[in-house]
């Protein structure tokens, strides 16, 4: 039965990931910090699922677990993941997301010359490198130019994932676009959104504040991009992939399909904008050109982004 090691699998995009490579008859492996209580919306005890606690930065228990648990594939979906939080503590921003991912891809390396058995290692990239691009839709040749401490880190992973492929490792980038999925945490702005929705049509709250409405994302469905790296991590060759829907929504965009699924149709009248939750920078609109995993991986989304507003606000709602 082949194995995966699936880092960060506490998170959203891990427990979906988990979840497809268990359907496909993997067997898999998870690392997931001690602090985290909760696994992916996983079943702890799902057939086989194996769970093991520690850190990304912890290299030499990493090294053991890689020799231990013998894995055919290793995703790295480990991070910190909020942007916001990169510009408060760059420097654990820059080791979790950069360093250490520096770490465990030459652990993944070594343990492959030593046992002579292929790993194939998959990077979960995010199109913030591209930080403020002067071209949309991005593709896989867009600069690499990150306006945050969260871009620059992922940059240097990014990179990373292309040095060990020229040292023979079977590496892939994969760079993930916003997906969305009611597993989200209020951290992000999408759950933020669909969340503040749910409490002002129950009554429980009567205003929503964020930041920038105009901002345009290109946001599609969690469950589909987790599908699109374990393609990744299955073709012949391996690549750096963008994945996204190719198509761009605002934020404003997103509040009314919230409100809408809500059942509130003036929205306008709950929700304000405040300048405390702008990004420093924001360029012209990250949105992604998918072209390349739709000819070499035969991946397209699957869910419409009036779909995915829908279901996040219907569990919200209950």
């Amino acid at each position: 039965m082949p194995r995966a090691l699936i880092t960060g699998i506490s998170g959203q995009d891990g427990g979906y990931l988990a979840d497809h490579l268990l359907s496909r008859g993997m067997a898999v492996h998870g690392l997931a910090r001690e602090e985290d209580g909760h696994v992916g919306g996983l079943d702890p005890d799902a057939p086989g699922l194996t769970l093991h606690r520690g850190d990304l930065t912890e290299l030499p228990a990493l090294a053991n677990l890689i020799a231990d648990v013998e894995p055919d594939q290793v995703y790295n979906l480990a991070g910190i993941s909020s942007v916001a939080q990169s510009w408060a503590d760059p420097v654990v921003n820059g080791m979790v997301n950069g360093l250490a991912v520096a770490g465990l891809i030459q652990t993944v390396w070594q343990v492959a010359q030593d046992t002579g058995r292929p790993i194939r290692f998959i990077q979960a990239s995010s199109a913030e490198i591209f930080g403020a691009p002067e071209i949309s839709p991005q593709n896989e040749a867009t600069a690499i130019a990150p306006v945050s401490p969260y871009g620059a880190a992922k940059a240097y992973a990014h990179h990373l994932v292309s040095v060990y492929r020229g040292r023979g490792l079977h590496a892939s980038s994969v760079i993930l676009y916003n997906h969305e999925s009611p597993r989200r945490p209020e951290t992000f702005v999408t759950r933020k959104i669909t969340a503040g929705a749910a409490r002002i049509a129950r009554g429980e709250a009567d205003e929503l504040v964020l930041g920038n409405l105009d901002a345009v994302r290109d946001w599609g469905w969690a469950p589909d991009y987790m599908a699109a790296m374990a393609l990744a991590a299955e073709a012949s060759e391996p690549a750096d992939y963008v994945i996204a829907t190719g198509e761009g929504h605002t934020v404003r965009d997103f509040v009314a399909a919230a409100f809408d699924a809500a059942g509130i149709g003036d929205w306008q009248r709950f929700v304000r904008s405040d300048a405390q939750f702008f990004r420093p920078v924001e360029g012209i609109a990250l949105v992604g050109d998918p072209t390349r995993a739709r000819e070499r991986l035969d991946w397209r989304p699957t869910v419409a982004f009036e779909e995915i507003v829908a279901r996040m606000v219907a569990v919200d709602l209950r």
